[in-house]
């Protein structure tokens, strides 16, 4: 597996980083995940402007401009022949000294790694339970996809602990945000709603490829405020993420989650957006 590591493709094991990379030491930086699907990363533009805006609230310049890490991208696609694979951009603010405070001097770290993509058959399901974990509302980190991401691995585990896949992070405010790793709809008389993004949800590119689907079936949305308990009288319940796409929850909190014929039009149509891609 060749992996891109600052401007060259390496082999997988020889893409190492210093270990004084801040990074590394401090979360210090921001990633971006997508699905490559016919070689091309999808919505790759509205990826890398969240990373761009990510960045400049950083303060991390980043040495490639965006058509340069298309153009790298597309490279590593074509070196590992994975036309259909799962691709992460890494930007950390590099090498600096010990502390928090960033001293300016260090070099950026720009990494892009592909995985294997999983099925794009709208097979997988999941179970979902509440965390005991919150996310800050009104969070201003919270619009950037950063690689602090130890309170979304803690919920993930306490869901596998209690036998689910995914876990359901409220907020400070007690209201619903997102799950450990993407953003959840729910059906509601036949309206898809989803968490507003101040509610300390991340604003998922796959959350706005939904609503841009559900405008063109003529679906009405509605983004809104609501605590976890009333989502046990939704309609139907799915999470959205750039790697699986549209996941429909099929149990949450441990009781049945009945299927809605919404989710299964919205995951269609995403499916066939994501094999005829628009970039």
């Amino acid at each position: 597996m060749q992996v891109f590591l600052n401007g060259n493709f390496v082999p997988e094991k020889q893409a190492v980083v210093p270990a004084s990379d801040r990074g590394f030491l401090l979360g210090d930086g921001l990633f971006e995940t997508m699905r490559v699907a016919g070689g091309t990363p999808f919505r790759f533009a509205q990826h890398l402007e969240r990373l761009a805006r990510g960045a400049e609230f950083l303060k991390i310049i980043c040495p490639f401009t965006p058509g340069e890490l298309e153009k790298f991208a597309g490279q590593l696609i074509g070196r590992n022949q994975m036309p259909e694979a799962i691709l992460r951009l890494t930007l950390t603010r590099g090498p600096g000294g010990r502390g928090y405070t960033p001293n300016g001097k260090g070099s950026p770290t720009v990494v892009m790694t592909l995985h294997p993509a999983p099925s794009s058959d709208n097979s997988v399901k999941w179970s979902l339970v509440t965390s005991s974990f919150r996310i800050p509302a009104a969070d201003p980190l919270a619009s950037f996809k950063t690689t602090s991401k130890i309170l979304h691995v803690m919920a993930r585990a306490e869901a596998a602990e209690r036998g689910a896949d995914e876990a359901l992070l409220p907020n400070t405010n007690g209201e619903v945000a997102e799950t450990a790793g993407g953003n959840l709809f729910w059906v509601h008389d036949d309206t898809i709603c989803t968490p507003p993004a101040g509610s300390g949800a991340l604003p998922g590119v796959t959350r706005a490829v939904v609503l841009e689907i559900c405008r063109t079936l003529g679906l009405k949305t509605d983004v809104r405020a609501t605590k976890p308990e009333a989502l046990r009288n939704s309609g139907g319940l799915f999470i959205t993420q750039s790697a699986l796409g549209i996941v429909a929850v099929t149990a949450f909190d441990g009781a049945p989650v009945a299927p809605s014929p919404l989710v299964d039009r919205i995951a269609r149509a995403y499916h066939q957006m994501l094999v005829r891609p628009v970039v």
